[in-house]
């Protein structure tokens, strides 16, 4: 039996952040129209679009592994996501909708800085400078997206949702 290697986890973990960005891509259209309030539509169709641009940045990773961008199956965004899909159907038409989509999309956040941090500490351990730089710029966007959740469920949101109950 080989032994596995840093090297190996870097891979396996970034074909598990690929296969989440794709899945990411796909639910950020439903989300955006499920939205009540045009600001946080706006907020997902801008994500959608920087998104794209993460999914390229990682393409480009597995270019400098010499490997061939492939993701593998990762349940815990499929259970985010469909965390997601319950809330649409549940509070469809209601004060609280948005309030649950920016939840929901807190957590598909705090889950992709959790993988772009490991995989950027360990690029750093590996020595992939250009990698490094990569992961970076996404974790910066990722995080910035999560404060701007943040901003949109302190300012509106949730506001929004308790004055109706």
């Amino acid at each position: 039996m080989t032994t596995k290697t840093l090297e190996n986890l870097f891979h396996e973990t970034l074909k598990d952040i690929y296969y989440a960005e794709r899945k990411i891509l796909k639910a950020l259209p439903k989300m955006a129209r499920a939205a009540q309030s045009e600001e946080l539509k706006a907020a997902f169709q801008h994500h959608r679009e920087e998104t794209q641009g993460q999914i390229e940045r990682l393409q480009e990773v597995f270019e400098l592994l010499g490997k061939s961008p492939r993701g593998k199956t990762c349940e815990a965004i499929d259970g985010i996501i469909a965390e997601g899909e319950e809330i649409m159907d549940e509070f469809k038409g209601s004060p609280a909708l948005d309030a649950g989509l920016v939840a929901a999309a807190q957590a598909v956040e705090h889950y992709e800085i959790a993988r772009y941090g490991t995989l950027k500490s360990w690029a750093e351990l590996l020595k992939m400078t250009n990698a490094v730089a990569l992961l970076n710029q996404t974790l910066d966007e990722e995080s910035a997206t999560d404060e701007k959740l943040t901003a949109l469920a302190e300012g509106t949101a949730n506001p929004t949702a308790i004055e109706a109950a």
